[in-house]
């Protein structure tokens, strides 16, 4: 389809019309990727205090087809209509189009159809590359959050692309992180929301069965029995580490299943280093009560 001219934009400062109904929810269906750049969209779409037919008008597109791409309904939306939104609402163009492109895939669309839109679109504004703090901050956190990732998700290219989807997110949201009152604690809830939506999950906990086989793999022992006896131990400690809260989980893949020591985890997650040494105790009294009842809390994890 192609779309109506582009009216022009009304003076800045001028009030737009009466506000009309705001999309509604983003269907159940749509997939980790597309909802990786939608959701930015649509909050910066709500923050710009446009309606849906603003955006029709401003962006050249029917109204019908703007409602459809806020709300994930339908076709997977083409590059066109999707670059002329980000147009309007002073999106940087080329993270969303990284994040549309992995959507893309997973909503089974060939190679031939993804480089036919976006031939269709010149992105001639916006730089190509991230900003210079935004690539210093991937370069220090990446080795930390690929680790975490890898502790949840059985595949290395699943945790990269889990990884990589962060820092494009980061980019595209990169002013708001900055504006927030910890930037690293800002990065580190989309990195983990980006983890925990790609982990398999039992009873609503992130299951660990991956990282329990990793350890018996390297403990490197030489007798069935004893490997049998660890299997177990190891899977009954790491399904009671599944089932801590989000904080604890955090600290104790970090600092005892990554090998991190407690301020480079404090770093990382951006909360004081008092925290997470809380957390980490906490944990272990925890997990030692109920994989050892009759130990005395507050042992450490081998």
């Amino acid at each position: 389809m192609t779309p109506h001219p582009v009216p022009p934009r009304p003076p800045e400062g001028l009030p737009s019309g009466k506000p009309g109904r705001k999309p509604g929810p983003i269907a159940d269906g749509v997939g980790i990727a597309h909802r990786a750049w939608l959701e930015p969209l649509r909050a910066k779409f709500t923050a710009s205090g446009l309606t849906v037919t603003e955006l029709s008008e401003r962006s050249g597109w029917a109204k019908s087809k703007v409602s459809e791409l806020l709300r994930g309904t339908g076709l997977y939306p083409r590059w066109e209509i999707t670059h002329s939104l980000l147009r309007v609402l002073d999106i940087p163009a080329w993270p969303v189009r990284r994040l549309w492109m992995a959507a893309a895939r997973e909503a089974h669309k060939k190679d031939e159809w993804i480089d036919g839109c976006l031939q269709k679109v010149a992105l001639t504004t916006g730089p190509s590359n991230p900003p210079l703090d935004h690539r210093a901050f991937e370069e220090l956190n990446e080795p930390a959050y690929l680790g975490y990732a890898r502790t949840f998700l059985a595949h290395d290219d699943e945790a990269r692309e889990a990884v990589a989807e962060a820092f494009d997110i980061l980019w595209l949201r990169w002013q708001e992180a900055l504006h927030s009152p910890d930037v690293m604690r800002f990065a580190w809830n989309v990195l983990r929301r980006g983890v925990m939506s790609r982990a398999c999950h039992t009873d609503g906990c992130p299951d660990l069965t991956t990282a329990a086989f990793d350890t018996v793999v390297l403990s490197k022992m030489a007798c069935p029995e004893g490997r049998f006896a660890q299997i177990e131990e190891s899977m009954a400690l790491f399904q009671a580490i599944g089932r801590l809260p989000a904080q604890q989980l955090d600290v104790m893949v970090l600092r005892h299943l990554r090998g991190m020591d407690f301020t480079a985890v404090a770093d990382v997650l951006g909360i004081p280093l008092a925290s997470v040494r809380f957390a980490d105790r906490y944990a272990q009294q925890h997990l030692t009560s109920v994989l050892h009842p009759k130990n005395a809390p507050g042992g450490t994890i081998a």
